[in-house]
């Protein structure tokens, strides 16, 4: 008998973060009686409330009182207050890895995978559905834009964006998989990125059906070849089963064509860039080989209309247009830049925040390369995410690596994020575009630019 069922009192420490809410508010839709604290108020927090989970602003013993099964974030501390009432009253504690776990031997799991792109393809894959006529549920890491929250319980599969980092996926057995992408990423955990790869090698091995893999993609196709399983591969090269070809990038749009062994598919995306175009074609190629027919995988890809914080024009701003991505890997950064090129804009300001300190340390050179399209770069101080800092690292790490690899870049540090207005005022007349780039609140500039956007 599982520890997740109608009727269970179910408490979730941490369930202002995304994964979080996502299983929060599915539980309570599948019956489940849940409850759930955070450190900060959110808008996610205040979301979740609206779903029927009873919130708690603050962490506090008596918020578990009379929960049977207790839930936490990687984020959460293993000393939290609740963590430790929950461990004297009795409570069954679940991780996250092990909510995934029993989640999927409850229903067949539809996952797609990879160091980034996972909220983008998994919220694909929802509109997808939705347009085939089924009632799957969904485990996303935002908001599905233009259908509702970031989790629902359905009748059918569950969509899950399943996620690598602190070895959150080490125990899912998914039905389905698409791999997108595999970059260094979180390597305090894995120690290596050749661990990281056998963490994902491990996820193709433990699903017992269909998997798709981006064969453009140099890490998820080491992936595909280095697990036992058949993986179907698609790319924009020959020689693969379906094939992305006559592609098509727009400021905000882009379609393609997706030819297979036995048909053709039209994609029209209401979004752009090539990393846009690599998630449709996984999600379409996966939606097929899970039958959905083809014109509910095009018409419900025409109806993605974004994912929070994923390339999300915000708006214009003294005639230059401001976008927010979530961009906080190397490999992340170039598809954005590379998105915004192609989609005509020349003079290409950045405003890119690094995000956690073992992350900045590991991959400090592989920054360093990226931001070759940009124009003007503005590093911001870390966003620590929790994490200690011992060392006093600072973003002037990244914006040194700019200077050695870009020495004719404009690269400017600013420690502080309320002074990064500034230096915007000062670039306004040299900019077509501003980026604001990172996982952290970077994007919190955008409400002080003076005179707003339109």
């Amino acid at each position: 008998m599982t520890s997740l069922r109608a009727g269970r009192r179910v408490h979730v420490i941490g369930v202002g973060g995304a994964g979080m809410s996502a299983v929060a508010i599915a539980l309570s839709e599948m019956g489940a009686v849940v409850s759930g604290s955070d450190a900060q108020d959110s808008d996610v927090l205040r979301e979740v409330n609206s779903r029927g989970v009873r919130t708690f602003l603050g962490h506090d013993g008596a918020n578990v009182h009379g929960a049977e099964v207790v839930l936490w974030s990687p984020a959460v501390a293993e000393d939290n207050v609740e963590l430790d009432a929950a461990r004297v009253a009795g409570a069954t504690l679940l991780t996250r890895a092990a909510v995934l776990e029993e989640l999927s031997s409850m229903r067949r799991v539809v996952g797609l995978a990879g160091t980034h792109g996972k909220t983008t393809a998994t919220s694909m894959m929802v509109q997808v559905a939705l347009a085939a006529g089924r009632d799957d549920g969904w485990l996303v890491g935002a908001p599905v834009l233009g259908v509702g929250a970031n989790g629902h319980w359905g009748e059918g599969d569950l969509i899950v964006e399943v996620d690598e980092s602190y070895g959150t996926f080490a125990a899912i057995e998914p039905y389905a998989l698409g791999l997108l992408n595999v970059e260094a990423d979180h390597l305090d955990h894995y120690g290596s990125l050749e661990g990281l790869r056998g963490a994902f090698s491990d996820l193709l091995t433990r699903t017992s059906g269909p998997v798709v893999a981006w064969g453009d993609d140099a890490g998820a196709r080491e992936v595909a070849e280095a697990t036992g399983n058949d993986v179907t591969l698609v790319s924009t090269g020959v020689g693969t089963p379906w094939r992305v070809t006559d592609v098509e990038l727009e400021r905000r749009r882009a379609s393609f064509a997706l030819v297979g062994p036995e048909e053709t598919l039209r994609v029209r995306l209401r979004v752009t860039g090539a990393h846009n175009v690599a998630n449709a074609a996984v999600v379409a190629t996966l939606a097929r080989a899970l039958d959905i027919n083809g014109d509910a995988v095009e018409r419900g890809l025409s109806n993605f209309v974004g994912a929070p914080r994923r390339y999300q024009y915000r708006g214009a701003w003294r005639d230059v247009d401001v976008y927010e991505d979530y961009a906080h890997l190397p490999g992340e950064i170039d598809a954005t830049l590379a998105a915004t090129r192609a989609s005509g804009y020349e003079r290409i300001t950045v405003v890119f925040q690094p995000h956690r300190v073992s992350r900045t340390l590991a991959l400090v050179e592989e920054f360093g390369a990226a931001f070759t399209l940009a124009s003007h770069v503005i590093v911001t101080d870390l966003y620590l995410a929790g994490e200690a800092n011992p060392s006093g690292v600072t973003g002037e790490v990244i914006a040194n690596a700019l200077r050695r690899h870009h020495p004719t870049l404009d690269t400017l540090y600013c420690g502080e994020l309320e002074l990064v207005v500034n230096l915007l005022e000062e670039l306004s007349g040299e900019s077509d575009v501003v980026l604001f780039l990172g996982a952290g609140d970077v994007a919190s500039v955008i409400a002080t630019l003076p005179g707003g956007l339109t």
